[in-house]
């Protein structure tokens, strides 16, 4: 039952991830939004003063803009499933013997895949720019970023799926739902300054948490 379903994992995200190489501005069109805070609003934050706990201002910025990433990454990623589950071309594949655990297992470790690439390329870009994080800090950020990418693509996925037949319930959350999130968890200014209503609702923002902690682990604190 597990070589069975490792292979159908493998043939669905074979499937998935062909496409990608072939187009690879692909990747860069999806990182658009997060490129653009980095190279327009990150300098505007160069001369600022410290940050947090008195990181300089790319140290804080740039953990930020990776969890901007994955939000507007793999959280868009059921998207296509959500197109084929409407014009019906995912009947095609229900029909065939492979595992429908493997059918979203598959598509989650494409998105999981493609959010590292850009993950890597994002603080390659940053680097020039001042950015000077902890070499093993890169590494926990990254692997707790693929763990939120992993499982927001899977709750991607689900709402596709609960989406059906029109869709709303997936527009609703990615385009209703994320922003809000994305403005209380302190991604792009400080919200320590900020009412303390503001601090009250970020503070019941689960986005916040990661956040904080990616900064932590990209300045090497790890405890």
């Amino acid at each position: 039952m597990t070589s069975a379903l490792v292979r159908d994992t493998v043939t669905v995200f074979s499937r998935e991830f062909a496409p990608v190489p072939r187009q690879p501005l692909s990747l860069l069109f999806t990182m658009t939004q997060p490129l653009v805070f980095l190279f327009l609003f990150g300098p505007a934050l160069s001369g600022a003063g410290g940050f947090g706990q008195g990181e300089a201002p790319w140290q804080w910025f740039v953990p930020g803009i990776l969890i901007m990433l994955c939000l507007s990454g793999p959280m868009a990623g059921g998207y296509s499933l959500l197109v084929e589950l409407l014009s019906g071309s995912l009947e095609r594949m229900l029909v065939t013997p492979l595992s429908r655990t493997a059918m979203l297992v598959g598509r989650t470790m494409k998105e999981f895949v493609i959010l590292l690439a850009q993950a890597v390329l994002i603080v390659a870009f940053a680097l020039p720019l001042g950015f000077r994080p902890s070499p093993l800090g890169v590494l926990a950020g990254l692997v707790l970023l693929t763990v939120l990418g992993a499982g927001l693509g899977g709750l991607s996925f689900v709402l596709a799926i609960a989406s059906r037949p029109g869709g709303e319930l997936f527009y609703g959350v990615t385009q209703l739902v994320l922003f809000p999130l994305v403005l209380l968890s302190g991604l792009l200014l400080p919200l320590d300054a900020g009412p303390g209503w503001l601090r009250g609702a970020a503070a019941l923002n689960p986005v916040f948490y990661v956040v904080e902690a990616e900064r932590s682990l990209f300045a090497g604190r790890f405890t």
